[in-house]
């Protein structure tokens, strides 16, 4: 399994921007699928952007589509999820995570993940 390390999260004005970054341990990060989930406190935890290997496809839960971007960069082990005209409501802990599987919520979520970073949106 990689092991995930995520940054880039912060306090930021509603509609301001963020990029979070998450960085992967290991020589087979470009055979995993990523994902970007948040968790707010009492609820459910919500995926909100996946992209498969090779970037051959991407995903995005519809409360972030259109402002939210998600990209990776195999050369850096890295995956970005690039937040733009941000919300109170988006604010979370977002955490990556990686699945040798596929980028379904099931698969991802039973994969590594890293220990999250706080995005604070405030109005």
């Amino acid at each position: 399994q990689v092991q995930l390390v995520e940054s880039g999260g912060g306090l930021v004005q509603a509609g301001g921007s963020l990029r979070l970054s998450c960085v992967a341990s290991g020589r087979t990060f470009s055979t995993y699928a990523m994902g970007w989930f948040r968790q707010v406190p009492g609820k459910e935890r919500e995926l909100v952007a996946t992209i498969s290997w090779r970037s051959a496809s991407t995903y995005y839960a519809d409360s972030v589509k259109g402002r939210f971007t998600i990209s990776r960069d195999d050369s850096k082990n890295t995956v970005y999820l690039q937040m733009s005209s941000l919300k109170p409501e988006d604010t979370a802990v977002y955490y990556c995570a990686a699945s040798r599987i596929s980028t379904t919520y099931a698969a991802l979520t039973s994969g590594s993940w890293g220990q999250g970073t706080q995005v604070t949106v405030s109005s």
